[in-house]
């Protein structure tokens, strides 16, 4: 196991640097198979690239549509409109709560967080700035309606990180609702409380709005007006309600979203061209990134001493439930990646859980949730691309603005799996 212990190690030691997963994860791969004593080469072309293949084959339609999906919606000002149309009803005396709604929206809705970011930091800073709050919150804002109850605890929802335990457990989206809808109040009630608490504690100390920097890039000089948001909404809808309702393929829902939202904006069509490959070739680096993560995933399953890891993971004492959880947050924050470290899990414990479930009696549909539920936890460690990105587009330093981050969208979400396994435990779906 050792060879397993150092790969992983160097794995989030050289992600932390900031250095590229997609040789960084071969690489660590090669230290586990030699350590283990496997061949090298060999263990490269079958193991890793067996595993970085099966991913890209089930996944590479999903990651590209949604990609192209969200810069639909960014270009059409779609995403913009409806963000605009939520802070408005809030207002600036609910500031906070206003962005935290305005991104959950949007991620339900099935728009990649990175799009989300970027329509929502403009908001937000015309928010603050009206409400007069120090614009250290805005990343932990913005980063509990993003990355966190949309991602992967309320039902039905599109995102990546609700659709990889489907092929596992033979579950669907809608999966353990109540534990869902259970983990989503925790997070979501806990952390706007806490900004709220932050917000208290900054004001008192004199630390109120300043201007930033650096104006952020407007990507709508397209735009004479906003498109109404109450149709800009309905792509959104069209992707949640044909996936949940209907039961389409998750490929299917997204299309249907992709061409409400060109046909409801055809005025803007001398674009699309442009902003459909402007998708299409975002979403190479995300699926590279998550398939090399799950090839060194596969890599670790091949070498002799995994079973003695499996072992000791599923030998957790109480719910198997926890076990997969402290499995899947471990590999998220080894590979700062949500769906890289769930991908990495359940690809070697996928099978045996869902054995598990059938044995024990724990319906699958639990343990889909809690794999949810895990891969949002230590992935946004300091070193998580969605958490460098956030900040730099926010123009904030993790010194700043981290500590926001790691309560709303690690801490409460690590700890959101507890009362989900309780609620299981209890045979309360």
């Amino acid at each position: 196991m050792l060879g397993i212990f150092i790969g992983l190690a160097l794995l989030m030691f050289l992600a932390y640097k900031g250095y590229s997963i997609i040789w960084v994860a071969p690489l660590t791969a090669a230290v586990v198979a030699l350590i283990g004593g496997i061949p090298l080469l060999e263990t490269y072309k079958e193991a890793y690239m067996g595993g970085f293949v099966g991913f890209t084959k089930s996944w590479f339609p999903v990651f590209m549509l949604g990609a192209i999906f969200g810069h639909l919606m960014d270009y059409t000002g779609a995403a913009r409109s409806i963000a605009q149309w939520l802070t408005k009803i809030f207002g600036s005396k609910r500031a906070i709560l206003g962005v935290i709604i305005g991104c959950a929206v949007l991620t339900y809705g099935g728009i990649s967080l990175f799009v989300v970011v970027f329509a929502m930091y403009p908001l937000a800073v015309a928010l603050f700035r009206e409400a007069n709050i120090s614009r250290k919150l805005i990343p932990g804002s913005i980063a509990l309606g993003s990355f966190t109850f949309t991602m992967t605890a309320v039902p039905g929802t599109p995102q990546i990180q609700n659709l990889i335990p489907m092929d596992y457990y033979h579950t669907t989206p809608t999966a353990a609702p109540i534990m869902g809808i259970v983990a989503t109040l925790f997070m979501f009630g806990l952390g706007y409380a806490y900004l709220v608490w932050r917000e208290k504690k900054l004001t008192a100390k004199g630390e109120v709005f300043t201007e930033p920097e650096k104006k952020q890039d407007n990507n709508e000089e397209h735009l004479t007006d906003l498109p109404n948001p109450l149709i800009s909404i309905l792509p959104l809808l069209s992707v949640i309600l044909t996936l949940n309702l209907l039961k389409w393929d998750i490929i299917l829902a997204l299309i249907s979203g992709i061409i409400l939202s060109m046909l409801i904006n055809i005025k803007l069509y001398k674009g699309f061209t442009k902003t459909i490959s402007a998708g299409a070739n975002g979403s190479i680096t995300a699926i590279i990134n998550t398939s090399a993560a799950v090839g060194f995933g596969s890599v670790v399953k091949a070498v002799p001493g995994f079973q003695t890891l499996t072992n000791l993971v599923l030998g957790i004492k109480g719910s198997p439930l926890i076990s997969e959880a402290v499995a899947v947050n471990i590999l998220a924050g080894a590979t700062g990646s949500a769906s890289g470290g769930m991908g990495i899990a359940l690809a070697a414990l996928g099978e045996k859980y869902y054995q598990i479930a059938l044995e024990t009696g724990i319906s699958p549909e639990a343990f889909h949730r809690v794999a949810s539920l895990a891969s949002g936890g230590l992935d946004t460690l300091p070193h998580n691309g969605a958490v460098l990105t956030l900040l730099a587009i926010t123009g904030m330093t993790h010194k700043e603005s981290y500590i926001d981050i790691f309560v709303t969208s690690l801490l409460l979400p690590v700890l959101s799996s507890i009362p989900a396994i309780i609620l299981a435990s209890l045979g309360i779906y």
